[in-house]
């Protein structure tokens, strides 16, 4: 089935210029086309259309994969009474580690971070991952993990723009015109342009796309 993801304004991730009123057009897992929305739906009436507020970009990179998913315990929500609501990380990390972490529990805790981590527009984490049971949550949710070499300054967070420009945060591009066989992978946030988008963070997200799926959507 195809799919039209519209937006107020799509970025490319290089030197294309920007599309006031842009959409990309999904069919199955690949992107087939992008331009203006009122190209894309003449020429596909039937397809689907999702209208999203705000700035359509490439998916981003963090680069604190280890650092967020296999140094970080992300708590249950039925936890939070004891251990509150953000990642576990230093001492408090040792603390519970001493009362024993199961490679189920390591599982769960990737799962929740993952999630948090599509909630930001992130599609791809830096950094080798050796956790059987963290590389599965991060394979199944169809996260990318890329080489890194050496450690990123300052402390891990789970935004990909701390600290660091959209264009620096966007790994793969969109495709070209007239590309085939490229994934379908992408955020919207809610932002009017790129400067307010490095400005306010990747906590503006409101979709992300992976491979032609839906895996985060705000409520």
């Amino acid at each position: 089935m195809l799919t039209i993801h519209a937006a107020d304004l799509l970025l490319t991730g290089d030197r294309r210029a920007a599309v006031p009123g842009g959409a990309v057009l999904v069919d199955g897992r690949e992107c087939a086309a992008l331009g203006p929305y009122e190209e894309l739906v003449a020429a596909h009436p039937a397809a689907r259309v999702r209208r999203w507020p705000g700035v359509l970009t490439p998916g981003l990179l963090n680069p604190y994969g280890p650092e967020l998913l296999e140094r970080a315990y992300h708590p249950d929500p039925r936890e939070a009474g004891e251990l509150g609501t953000e990642p576990l990380m230093g001492e408090d990390l040792e603390a519970l580690q001493a009362r024993g972490m199961s490679d189920a529990r390591w599982g769960a805790s990737a799962r929740r971070g993952v999630q948090r981590m599509l909630a930001h527009g992130t599609v791809a984490v830096a950094g080798a991952l050796w956790r059987p049971a963290v590389l599965d949550a991060v394979y199944r949710a169809g996260l990318t993990v890329k080489e890194r070499f050496g450690a990123p300054a300052g402390p891990p967070v789970l935004d990909p723009l701390a600290g660091r420009s959209p264009a620096e945060a966007m790994p793969v591009p969109l495709p070209p015109d007239g590309a085939d066989g490229w994934d379908a992978t992408f955020a919207v946030f809610d932002v009017p342009d790129e400067a307010a988008l490095g400005k306010r963070g990747a906590g503006t997200c409101v979709a992300t796309v992976v491979a032609g799926r839906l895996v985060h959507r705000r409520r």
